[in-house]
């Protein structure tokens, strides 16, 4: 399988996101966000988590204008398989490629929370 992680300013995750898919036994390419096209053999495609953009909420609302970005949305709208980890998630809402929105807790801090289902 030939994986594609996404590299955006901050994030820092995307070495951890390689070594992973590599033990799995994927290929794994990292592309800059400024760069126009995915690799054509690009199985998965993976915006990974860390700090991009300063981390903050709506972090996303930035990363989406990225020069890639037209290419991941294209890639998606194909049926093409896209994972968002942390901030990469944020991204997927923010580009429309997942429905909902990211929403402001009502202390604006960090809220870490067990949640029983």
């Amino acid at each position: 399988m030939n994986v594609t992680v996404l590299q955006f300013p901050g994030t820092n995750c995307e070495y951890d996101t390689q070594y992973a898919f590599e033990k799995l036994g994927c290929d794994v390419t990292i592309l800059w966000h400024k760069e126009t096209t995915l690799p054509k053999n690009t199985d998965l495609l993976v915006i990974p988590g860390g700090f991009s953009y300063g981390d903050y909420l709506r972090s996303g609302a930035i990363a989406r204008f990225a020069n890639i970005m037209d290419s991941v949305q294209e890639y998606a709208a194909k049926g093409g398989k896209v994972l968002g980890i942390c901030n990469g998630f944020q991204i997927l809402l923010e580009a429309g490629l997942l429905p909902g929105a990211m929403k402001s807790n009502d202390t604006l801090h960090f809220i870490l929370s067990l949640i029983h289902i």
